[in-house]
């Protein structure tokens, strides 16, 4: 059965919005990891419009499984995560403008920076994951850097408005997610999930986790944190 990593950063979205001290990302985090979550994950930006440094460095102390900490490959967020040694830094790209991710790091253009970045947290004892589109050309360059994982960027298919565009996006999930497997690469997914369109992975054992936010996020809103994560367990549980 594959994984199930949460995303708490949207509870610190709800906090900044008011600038208060409530509703606390690491109190979720533990519901979370009460629930049955197998990971936390946090996503540290650099215009710190969500979690702040503070909240990563509490929950480096309080999480019991294991905490995810999404970064871009960037000098700063480097030396935060050789301080804090999450238990895997996800690489992922980053636009101020942006709402949320948009897609994976083109390694095309980046390959270089994310191979030393990758290199240096390695040599510190942190694996590594690398954010990708679901590209089999990323995939491979992904492993030319010699990342310990990949996440496929799930985005395109959770968000796609009509069947034909879904079957498309899920067919290049489906590629990368078994090229990935091929390579001998971790896989994991993320971005958009939710407990309709998590359905569609039904048979796809090669994912190790799936990396979920807001949407658990938005239902732990409605009938609380523990509640919201044992639903979207069952439905893992189910594929």
């Amino acid at each position: 059965m594959a994984g199930l990593s949460v995303s708490v950063n949207h509870v610190a979205t709800i906090r900044e919005a008011r600038q208060v001290i409530y509703p606390d990302p690491v109190a979720a985090a533990v519901l979370a990891e009460v629930a049955g979550a197998d990971g936390i994950v946090v996503h540290l930006r650099g215009d710190r419009r969500h979690i702040q440094d503070r909240d990563i460095r509490i929950l480096r102390k309080v999480v019991q499984t294991k905490l995810i900490l999404k970064m871009a490959a960037t000098s700063e967020m480097l030396g935060f995560a050789l301080d804090i040694k999450p238990d895997l830094v996800t690489l992922v790209p980053e636009k101020r403008e942006e709402i949320t991710t948009e897609g994976g790091i083109d390694l095309v253009i980046h390959k270089t920076n994310v191979a030393e970045t990758i290199s240096t947290l390695q040599n510190s004892g942190i694996p590594v994951s690398v954010f990708i589109d679901p590209d089999l050309e990323q995939l491979k360059l992904a492993h030319q850097c010699n990342t310990d994982l990949v996440e496929i960027y799930t985005g395109s298919f959770c968000g796609a408005t009509t069947a034909g565009k879904k079957e498309q996006a899920f067919s290049k999930i489906v590629d990368a997610v078994k090229l990935a497997y091929k390579l001998k690469l971790g896989v994991n997914t993320g971005h958009g999930l939710g407990y309709n369109t998590i359905k569609a992975f039904k048979g796809l054992k090669e994912i190790n986790e799936f990396s979920i936010g807001h949407s658990i996020v938005s239902r732990a809103v409605l009938v609380g944190m523990e509640k919201a994560v044992k639903e979207m367990l069952a439905l893992i549980k189910a594929l």
